[in-house]
């Protein structure tokens, strides 16, 4: 199973701000998975190594 970042991990993972995680979420330019129980984003670490990887090219 892939490592899972909260927000502020995964932001400073990409070097953004939450606030643009949460934008690219309304965007639907990445989608984070959901904690069951306080609903709290969460980023699959793989997920953003593809994000960086399609932003390079």
């Amino acid at each position: 199973m892939s490592e899972l970042l909260q927000i502020k991990e995964a932001a400073k993972f990409l070097k953004v701000t939450g606030q643009t995680l949460r934008n690219w979420d309304k965007q639907g330019k990445l989608k984070p998975h959901r904690h069951p129980m306080n609903n709290y984003r969460l980023y699959k670490k793989s997920d953003l190594i593809k994000l960086i990887k399609r932003i390079e090219k």
